[in-house]
């Protein structure tokens, strides 16, 4: 997008009635990298790629723990991430210090939602250039809760979502195969978490166990991470499961070839 006259201060509405600084800041979102969330009845799974400046640095983390029962997948600028995660673990310990429960996840998220939007009506801060899909348990229903904030402040609760840069792909996954996470297991949510991440792989790149990180939180689990070997034994199901369903592929082609033709 190129610059000009009203892109300089957030509070400049364009001609057109826009907030061009809000769009980009949306724009960084798009082209970070793919983050993927769903949940079922007992389990919310976050999957997300895991990018490197080049060959001799390491993977950025983009799974970021908040508290026990909660947490964050980014796409966008990591340092605004960063910047909201610490907003969002010091509300988690002042709740856990002044009422001695756990921060219930729907009031921290419109919290965060505020402070996304505070950011675009003031010209003394810019917005933040990240979003964030965010896993949860209520800590007094037990029920698992995945959330979805943008720069502009929109507020979004899903059973499954993706973020970033070719999650297109994913979402297209994730549509066709919902109606199944909501008795899945937690295995099998991983599973599923990892096959929408396939698509959003760039280039001739596979999904492997340096560039792929999961984080789950539970009805009965606190937050866990899978990440490099602990995550290989998924990445092995999810290749059996392509394998075979490149062989019932090839069995109907063969069907189909040995079928007589009408006359």
């Amino acid at each position: 997008m190129f610059r000009n006259q009203y892109d300089t201060d957030v509070t400049v509405w364009s001609p057109e009635g826009r907030l061009l600084q809000v769009e980009y800041a949306m724009e960084s979102v798009k082209q970070g990298s793919a983050c993927v969330g769903l949940r079922s009845n007992s389990h919310c799974v976050l999957g997300a790629l895991k990018r490197s400046v080049s060959e001799l640095s390491w993977h950025q983390k983009k799974l970021l723990e908040i508290d026990d029962h909660m947490l964050v997948g980014i796409a966008g600028l990591t340092a605004d991430a960063r910047t909201l995660a610490k907003y969002m673990r010091n509300e988690c310990l002042h709740n856990k210090y002044v009422y001695g429960t756990p921060m219930p996840p729907h009031q921290l998220m419109a919290d965060v939602a505020d402070k996304h939007q505070r950011t675009t009506q003031t010209y003394v801060r810019r917005p933040f250039g990240v979003g964030l899909l965010v896993a949860s348990v209520d800590p007094l229903t037990q029920k698992p809760h995945l959330y979805q904030t943008c720069p502009s402040g929109n507020l979004y609760e899903f059973y499954a979502s993706a973020i970033g840069a070719r999650s297109q792909s994913a979402r297209t996954y994730l549509e066709k195969h919902h109606e199944t996470f909501g008795d899945a297991s937690r295995d099998d949510l991983i599973v599923h978490a990892l096959q929408a991440l396939v698509g959003c792989v760039s280039g001739d790149d596979e999904l492997t166990k340096e560039n792929a990180s999961i984080g789950i939180v539970g009805k009965d689990e606190k937050f866990t991470l899978l990440e490099g070997d602990a995550l290989q034994p998924f990445l092995d199901r999810l290749e059996l499961k392509g394998g075979d369903d490149d062989e019932e592929e090839a069995g109907d082609d063969a069907a189909a070839e040995a079928e007589p033709m009408e006359t």
